[in-house]
């Protein structure tokens, strides 16, 4: 069952450094990727919407490993203040190992262990929907590993 390490930075300029030192823990390149939001969007066409477009499939990435709506709304609002992504899919050991270095580098922490409200800052706490219960959701588990989040799908 494959697992998956997110890790939200507010410094870009770590994330080549930090996976990096990913790899080195045998990862396959296609298995850990880095996403920053582009710093333009093309326009495809009449009908596009560049901006949405990059939203939405993130998005759909992020409910399809296992993320709550809150997990997915605290990354998109890091990534629009100019903060990036990592991501590290494999096995458990291999994505826990991955998961200490981002938190290592100074992964935010977008959910407090108490309860489920987003503990990043400059989030607007007040527009975050509550998570009822974030343990299982549809086959996907949701494990805590510090401040980097864990899915298990």
């Amino acid at each position: 069952m494959p697992k998956t390490a997110v890790g939200l930075f507010e410094n870009p300029g770590l994330v080549d450094d930090i996976i990096r030192e990913i790899e080195t823990l045998g990862f396959p390149r296609k298995e850990v990727r880095e996403l920053e939001e582009p710093a333009t969007f093309d326009v495809t066409g009449v009908m596009s919407f560049p901006r949405l477009d990059f939203e939405v499939e993130l998005t759909r990435e992020l409910t399809r490993i296992g993320a709550t709506k809150a997990e997915e709304k605290a990354y998109l609002d890091g990534l629009r203040r100019g903060g990036a992504l990592v991501f590290a899919t494999g096995s458990v050991e291999m994505v826990d190992a991955a998961a200490a270095i981002m938190n290592r580098y100074g992964a935010l922490e977008v959910e407090a262990s108490s309860g489920p409200e987003p503990r990043l800052p400059g989030v607007d706490r007040e527009n975050i929907t509550p998570i009822s219960d974030s343990s299982v959701q549809t086959g996907r588990v949701r494990e805590p590993s510090g401040s980097t989040s864990c899915f298990v799908w």
